[in-house]
């Protein structure tokens, strides 16, 4: 990867912010800023065009807002790697972008170095949130309104603990059958088992669990 230029484009409504993300970023010789938008919907164009390899993302935008941008290329490029980074960390817009399919979270007013590394993780299909959001994370996963169930109600094998740090790193069923030399039937059937035992409705579920238990540390799976 040391060779390779992690292109970039940023989605964000504000002008000046813009500007001074793409001057950091441009300091830094791995990363090409290849583009920018001030909307969901040129957000979802830009994607078609340029291809980029990293998508930075505010949440509230003007005509599509970040969640929906997310969730529509998500499903068009299954792919991509996305990074929200929003002044709003509110426990239903953590929840809704993770679902929608963002890889990390972070707050603006970070420094340059966490997003830099937190570029890094992404780029290498892992996932990454700043502490304040792991910390937003884990008071809502111990909530009365979470979809998950406590904690000390749940026990995992050490098999089912594997499958799950590889989940995290969004390897497929095949991939983790590869990684632990079974079938992919039987790893298809411990995702069943997984999501039974923590309740999840979603890989954002499984994610919340490890980052809760400590399968996962906040800097990425």
């Amino acid at each position: 990867m040391a060779n390779k230029k992690i292109s970039i484009l940023i989605a964000d409504d504000h002008l000046i912010y813009r500007e001074g993300l793409k001057i950091m970023l441009s300091r830094d010789p791995q990363f090409w800023i290849k583009g920018e938008v001030s909307n969901g919907k040129d957000l979802l164009l830009r994607v078609k065009q340029l291809a980029p390899d990293i998508i930075i993302t505010d949440i509230k935008m003007p005509m599509m807002d970040g969640i929906e941008a997310v969730k529509k290329l998500c499903r068009t490029y299954p792919g991509i790697r996305i990074i929200a980074l929003s002044s709003f960390s509110e426990d239903y817009l953590i929840i809704e972008m993770l679902e929608a399919g963002a890889h990390g979270f972070l707050v603006k007013g970070i420094g340059m170095e966490e997003l830099s590394r937190a570029i890094r993780i992404v780029y290498q299909h892992k996932s990454y949130f700043s502490q304040e959001i792991t910390e937003k994370i884990s008071r809502i996963i111990a909530g009365k309104n979470t979809d998950q169930k406590s904690l000390r109600h749940i026990s995992l094998t050490e098999m089912e603990k594997q499958i799950v740090k590889l989940i995290c790193k969004e390897l497929t069923s095949k991939e983790i059958a590869a990684r632990l030399s079974v079938g992919k039937r039987t790893i298809e059937s411990y995702r069943i088992r997984i999501m039974d035992k923590l309740g999840a409705k979603s890989v954002a579920s499984i994610i919340t669990y490890a980052l809760r238990s400590g399968l996962i540390r906040a800097g990425g799976c």
